[in-house]
């Protein structure tokens, strides 16, 4: 379980940045080569090469090399860190889901229903 929730933690801080949030985005629609999300994005080489590394250290995203140029990297999704956070929130959502009807039902037994009571 540590190691899980420890690659949970990479998880969510990899994506607290809003830039690698956007990343993410661009690439959940297809494959794409660094400079092509820099320029989606807006930001330096340098600065996009820095975000791609973190999301390649959590495992979000993973690289590739085109036969015809060995220089270009392309980048792509993996799913496996975003199954875990899945679960992790639907794990959480039951938990609060719970405890919320638990709390109303208490609130219900605790007021009287009614103007009457």
């Amino acid at each position: 379980m540590a190691a899980s929730s420890a690659a949970l933690d990479q998880t969510l801080a990899a994506l607290a940045d809003p830039y690698r949030r956007r990343v993410v985005d661009l690439l959940a629609e297809r494959p794409r080569a660094s400079g092509e999300l820099a320029r989606a994005l807006d930001i330096s080489a340098p600065a996009m090469s820095r975000h791609l590394k973190t999301l390649r250290t959590c495992g979000l995203v993973e690289e590739s090399h085109p036969e015809f140029d060995a220089r270009v990297r392309i980048y792509a999704l993996r799913p496996e860190p975003m199954v875990h956070l899945l679960r992790w929130l639907e794990e959480s959502e039951r938990l609060w889901s719970a405890q919320l009807l638990a709390f109303k039902a208490h609130i219900e037994k605790a007021v009287p229903a009614g103007p009457d009571a």
